[in-house]
């Protein structure tokens, strides 16, 4: 359990599980930040351009969190 501010300032507990996936609505959510923050995302944003083909991030993320939706 890992304590956070509540959205009224005061202080939550929360599974490390809920903090870390609180702002993802779905696995594509999920895959993007891992991506962002491990680099990914800048390598293929670079060939992106370079090549100028679209790299179907954006689509590949809305159909990973249709299919699997995170529960609220």
């Amino acid at each position: 359990m890992v304590r956070c501010k509540g959205k009224d300032g005061g202080e939550v507990t929360m599974s490390w599980k809920d903090k870390l996936l609180k702002d993802d609505t779905g696995l594509g959510d999920t895959v993007e930040r891992v991506t962002k923050a491990t680099g990914i995302k800048k390598v293929v944003d670079k060939v992106s351009k370079a090549t100028g083909k679209d790299c179907g991030c954006t689509a590949r993320k809305e159909a990973l969190n249709r299919r699997f939706k995170y529960d609220s």
